[in-house]
């Protein structure tokens, strides 16, 4: 077949627009549903009991956006579309905020491990090796007294071990007091002292400027080994939780549900707000899940219940979508089901 010129030229023209619509990427990332994978064959447990039903770990999936994505985004009130630079913060490759996000997933299946672990009083143990500066705030007391990296092995002459203990301890103070710490820099001691300051856009809470992750060890019998492969970020730590308690205990926790949520579990099993809350109960809802817990938040009117429930209403789902503000609140609602 033969073109002429002015045949050429279009299609060409159409080649080159179709390639731009498809793969050129825009500054934009966009947040879609994504999976409700069973954790049954991420999470096992040494000789650990079998259910009927499953727990589903709910994700939601990423990208950066070409332009017809971004036009299809703009017309579906569930994905969610953001300018690149406040995905990945500067100065940070798309590689790097990966791999936090992968450190982020391993230190919750720790805290999810130490709550299902003690509310099903199995064996473990728990060393504490160092408290750990990682990251400093600008314009706040910390910045030119402390480094990340820094080790911080007492407050006022009290012991840390874990951040909760430094915490306790500033909520004793008032803005204007000072502290003394003493930290662990490049293997010298050393004592800085600080002063305390109000967080304007945290609640007036009071606080030196850093951020802090305790260095933990964590042994348990039996054992249990996780393969969640390029899964990131904290959102999976309740499941991960319920998944290896029901493990660990003979009563089947599922009672033949299909069993999805989110949330961050900290190590006192305490339920935390997560984002994208919208699109995971669509991709549970996609699975054929029968519950789907949610933070509470004690009750605020924004929290990751009241959006999860909008969002189960606008889809029409009949999941049940269930409340929790710890651990045990997940608990007790499997406990009493038929």
């Amino acid at each position: 077949m033969k073109f002429n010129k002015r045949q050429l030229v279009f299609l060409i023209i159409v080649v080159i627009a179709s390639y731009f619509l498809v793969a050129y990427k825009l500054p934009y990332y966009i947040y879609k549903p994504g999976g409700a994978d069973a954790l049954n064959p991420i999470v096992q447990v040494e000789h650990g009991f079998e259910s009927e039903g499953d727990m589903h770990l709910v994700t939601v999936r990423g990208g950066q956006a070409t332009p017809i994505q971004y036009l299809l985004a703009k017309f579906n009130k569930h994905q969610e579309i953001l300018p690149l630079d406040e995905v990945f913060p500067e100065g940070i490759t798309e590689d790097e905020y990966f791999h936090a996000q992968l450190q982020v997933m391993e230190n919750s299946q720790e805290a999810a491990t130490v709550v299902a672990y003690e509310a099903a009083e199995k064996d473990i143990t728990i060393d504490y090796e160092g408290v750990y500066i990682v990251s400093v705030v600008e314009n706040m007391p910390a910045e030119g007294q402390l480094e990340v990296g820094d080790e911080i092995i007492n407050i006022d002459n009290n012991k840390i071990e874990q951040t909760d203990d430094l915490m306790d301890y500033i909520e004793t103070k008032r803005a204007g007091d000072k502290v003394n710490l003493t930290i662990i820099r490049d293997d010298e001691e050393l004592t800085k002292e600080v002063s305390l300051k109000e967080f304007d856009d945290i609640d007036n809470r009071i606080g030196m400027g850093v951020s802090l992750v305790t260095d933990r060890s964590v042994t348990v019998n039996p054992k249990v080994n996780f393969s969640s492969g390029n899964i990131g970020g904290p959102s999976a730590g309740l499941m991960f939780s319920l998944e290896i308690y029901d493990q660990l205990t003979e009563q089947d926790l599922t009672h033949g549900y299909e069993i999805a949520g989110t949330g961050e579990v900290d190590y006192n099993a305490n339920v935390i707000r997560i984002g994208g809350i919208d699109k995971k109960v669509i991709a549970a809802d996609r699975e054929g899940c029968d519950i789907f817990f949610a933070p509470h938040e004690g009750g605020a009117e924004d929290s990751n219940y009241n959006l999860a429930k909008q969002t189960a209403d606008e889809i029409g789902t009949d999941m049940e979508i269930v409340p929790v503000d710890t651990f045990e609140d997940a608990l007790n609602y499997l406990h009493s089901l038929d």
